[in-house]
């Protein structure tokens, strides 16, 4: 056996690849054959005659430059951005008095979203008037000592003790405005107050951020204390789109890179964002890593928690060799294409792309203008397999 292979390979070198068929006039599906180039040495060439080839359904193609998309696919989910989501809370408890915002209303930054009603606060805004008043006591009767010293009536241990309590009075003065502060008054609300000396134990909660109330649970007359969200506003402007792409896929992924999102919801519809970021964790069960595309959202249709289909593009859509899918068959691990020449259709091995559509990309193998089987090459192959089936059985 093992000389009978020795002699089978000697044989082929001797005389160069088996041809199927014995028509010395196959080998042309129309065209001149001296247009055509001569099978280069080492590749195995089919040759069926006209009927044949008629009968097989042979159809080729030349090989050109297209406009190609080279796409990467992960499935992700949609969601809002921490920077553009923000919750309305209180630090103490407090009753809801007034609500100005329900769910699915569009709030500005500033616009007062909830007032409430706290002991607190009407105990600190107490504080800070009667602070307010002492150091205005005190401010007048250090000008009186001032003056009775300069007159000569004054004692001078009397200004010092003036001077004292004027100093006293500001620091409590001082005290009490930044614990309205704490309490949530603005230094425009602080001056506000402290103008109409309302003590009223009321604080008005405004929107940190401009967006859509999307939860409340502001209910007239609740109590709220400091472990309640009471409103959630999201400016869904702006949304992420987290996938989760293999490991052996990150070479192909880059920051600024072209992302087309698909979700069920609009069949059909395409929404493009760019990558924004590229984590940098490997999980350890799915051997995944997330990859974030910023997609802008004016029209507000997406929604946060939506599935999508993602589709990173890898290349700008430069020109790219491509033919049909139909075009490539596949021998185990390898992809072979069968070319056209003169003399028959020679089988050749390929390097080949996935992109979007019924194309493959020839990475390497193929030289633009060269002719390829794209209809008709499994019956090639059946007849180059039962050539070297034939060739083998007579040596």
């Amino acid at each position: 056996m093992i000389g009978r292979t020795v002699l089978l390979v000697a044989c082929l070198l001797a005389f160069g690849p088996p041809s199927a068929g014995c028509d010395p006039s196959a080998g042309t599906s129309g065209g001149s054959a001296r247009a055509q180039r001569q099978s280069p040495p080492g590749e195995a060439v089919v040759r069926l005659s006209s009927a044949s080839l008629e009968l097989a359904g042979v159809e080729s193609a030349r090989v050109e430059a297209h406009q190609g998309r080279r796409v990467l696919k992960a499935m992700g989910k949609i969601l809002s951005p921490q920077a553009q989501t923000a919750i309305v809370s209180y630090s103490f408890p407090g009753r809801v008095s007034e609500v100005h915002a329900k769910v699915g209303d569009w709030v500005e930054k500033g616009q007062t979203v909830i007032v409430l009603e706290s002991q607190e606060v009407g105990e600190a805004r107490s504080e800070f008037f009667k602070s307010v008043a002492a150091l205005v006591l005190a401010k007048m009767n250090l000008e009186r000592e001032k003056r009775l010293v300069e007159n000569g009536i004054g004692v001078k241990k009397g200004l010092v003790t003036a001077e004292a309590d004027y100093v006293m009075a500001q620091a409590n003065a001082e005290a009490a405005e930044k614990r309205l502060h704490v309490l949530g008054f603005t230094e425009e609300r602080v001056e506000e107050i402290t103008h109409k000396h309302e003590i009223s134990p009321s604080v008005t909660l405004t929107a940190p951020i401009s967006g859509k109330v999307v939860a409340s649970k502001a209910i007239l007359g609740g109590m709220v204390d400091q472990t309640v969200e009471i409103v959630t506003i999201v400016d869904p402007r702006l949304l992420w789109a987290d996938a989760e792409v293999y490991e052996k896929d990150l070479a192909k992924v880059k920051v600024g890179q072209t992302v087309e999102l698909c979700v069920p919801a609009y069949l059909g519809e395409v929404f493009r964002g760019k990558v924004s970021y590229i984590g940098d964790l490997v999980d350890e069960e799915t051997r995944t890593i997330t990859v974030r595309t910023e997609v802008t959202n004016d029209d507000l249709r997406l929604k946060p928690g939506m599935f999508a289909d993602v589709c990173i593009l890898r290349n700008g859509g430069e020109p790219m060799v491509l033919v049909p899918s139909a075009a490539v068959l596949e021998e185990g691990e390898r992809k072979i294409v069968f070319v056209k020449h003169a003399d028959g259709f020679a089988r050749r091995e390929v390097e080949t792309c996935c992109v979007e559509g019924d194309e493959v990309e020839i990475v390497k193998g193929l030289d633009l203008g060269e002719e390829i089987v794209v209809r008709g090459n499994h019956q090639l192959k059946s007849e180059l397999q039962r050539g070297l089936l034939e060739a083998s059985h007579a040596h």
